[in-house]
């Protein structure tokens, strides 16, 4: 695949979706999105090879240098997920109701 164009660094990576032996992978840092790259799934941890995994990842060159997957903060981003989805899905009060 292509070089990923970020500067060399730490990043926090977040797998969109995995197809075909390929990952979307969106990169951020200090908290904000700054790029993102389709990458081999070789490429990732085997334990973070899908939709939602977020991963560690030093960049050097515009490769991946290192990579590891973190499950805590992959089940912490899921549930954050999850309450917002919960509360946006809830019905708001009706005129009838106040």
């Amino acid at each position: 695949m292509t070089d990923i164009e970020l500067p060399d660094g730490e990043y926090t990576a977040v797998v969109d979706n995995v197809e075909d032996g390929l990952a979307t992978v969106f990169f951020e840092r200090d908290g904000a999105d700054v790029g993102n790259a389709v990458l081999e799934v070789s490429q990732l941890p085997s334990e973070g090879r899908h939709a939602d995994a977020v991963l560690s990842v030093t960049l050097d060159d515009g490769r991946i240098e290192s990579a590891s997957h973190e499950p805590e903060r992959t089940e912490s981003r899921s549930e954050a997920a999850q309450d917002r989805f919960d509360r946006l899905s809830e019905r708001p009060p009706s005129d009838e109701d106040a």
